[in-house]
């Protein structure tokens, strides 16, 4: 009995590390790779991220404190993030640079520091 239970524990164990360990083998050809932003005061995490030209990914924006905004004028991303719930943009950029965003939304005295950085590489 004692076996068993430390084989399905190392078997269980086993197939989480596969599943965090080949996230893009998993994803379909079709499906876009997500990218988690979390913002909260007064900073996005990761604040800067890293997309190929062409490539369709998904931004899901969260926050873990109060209502945010997330601007991104060349790209064409202007949304409201709220608590507890999740916003999902889809992009696909198809001009190579590095490109400014910030928090669009008061939400505090450090609210002009929060910035993000979306680099699209060729």
């Amino acid at each position: 009995m004692k076996f068993n239970r430390i084989a399905c524990a190392a078997a269980l164990l086993l197939s989480i590390g596969i599943s965090f360990a080949m996230p893009r083998a998993a994803r379909s050809d079709n499906e876009p790779r997500t990218i988690s932003i979390v913002a909260h005061k007064y900073e996005f995490v990761p604040n800067q991220i890293t997309v190929k030209k062409g490539e369709t990914v998904k931004l899901e924006l969260s926050t873990t404190d109060v209502k945010h905004g997330f601007l991104v004028k060349a790209l064409k991303i202007d949304e409201t993030i709220l608590p507890g719930k999740t916003t999902e943009v889809v992009i696909t950029p198809d001009t190579a640079g590095t490109f400014q965003g910030a928090c669009n939304h008061f939400c505090g005295f450090g609210h002009k520091k929060m910035k993000m950085t979306i680099v699209v590489e060729p």
